[in-house]
């Protein structure tokens, strides 16, 4: 019981926090609108939603890049960085219904499974192709980043399903763009099934955003400093 009430006042505190600091601006149309990352993290406060260490963890990821020659990004250049590819992301997927958030220097492509996938398949539809080439492209321009690819579905069917499911999505994406170039030891995937939902999954409005697969981008810093 005890856990449970302090598992509510994360929820709550979190929703709270939502409400001032969700909302974010375009900058190529100057529009406010409200973060899908923050409604994940207000949604899944108990679960570590987009929290939390990289897949594989940052620091072994990091020395293995750092090894094949790729540079770190210096402390006070990461933001400048960061913003420069963001974008970038954000001119080439305007009108293809993928949402680019910002969460601090990180960067986090929404990609509802309408968009990437038919219904209960985790093979990529041809057309969303010339997108998510134009997302390797960028990615092979700022190759000073790791990238995690995480796979999320609804709650409909059962769950060990829907975790293979949400895996194999996610595997796809992440095969796609190593074979558009990007280098695949930048990249790590990650199925959550439905534990990591941004929208309620009682409607079927809900569950069509909660179907979904999402790049994590990270910047790549010096773990010795």
């Amino acid at each position: 019981m005890r856990m449970l009430t302090k598992r509510l006042s994360v929820v709550a505190a979190a929703a709270a926090l939502l409400t001032t600091t969700a909302c974010v601006t375009d900058p190529n149309t100057g529009e406010q609108r409200v973060s899908r990352a923050a409604i994940g993290a207000a949604i899944g406060a108990g679960g570590g939603y987009l929290l939390g260490d990289l897949v594989g963890g940052r620091r072994d990821r990091t020395e293995r890049i750092i090894g094949t020659g790729v540079g770190a990004i210096a402390g006070g250049a990461i933001g400048a960085y960061m913003d420069r590819q963001e974008q970038e992301l954000r001119r080439k997927t305007a009108g293809t219904g993928i949402e680019v958030d910002r969460n601090g220097d990180e960067l986090v492509l929404n990609m509802p499974s309408g968009v990437t996938f038919a219904f209960d398949r985790f093979d990529i539809q041809p057309q969303f192709r010339p997108t998510l080439n134009d997302v390797a492209a960028t990615l092979q321009d700022y190759p000073s980043t790791l990238i995690d690819v995480y796979g999320h579905t609804d709650n409909v069917g059962a769950a060990a399903y829907n975790q293979t499911l949400s895996e194999n999505r996610a595997r796809s994406v992440a095969d796609y763009l190593s074979s558009r170039g990007v280098q695949s030891n930048r990249i790590a995937t990650r199925g959550f099934g439905f534990s990591q939902p941004i929208a309620d999954n009682r409607t079927e409005a809900g569950r069509a955003e909660n179907r979904r697969v999402e790049i994590r981008i990270v910047p790549l810093e010096n773990p010795r400093g």
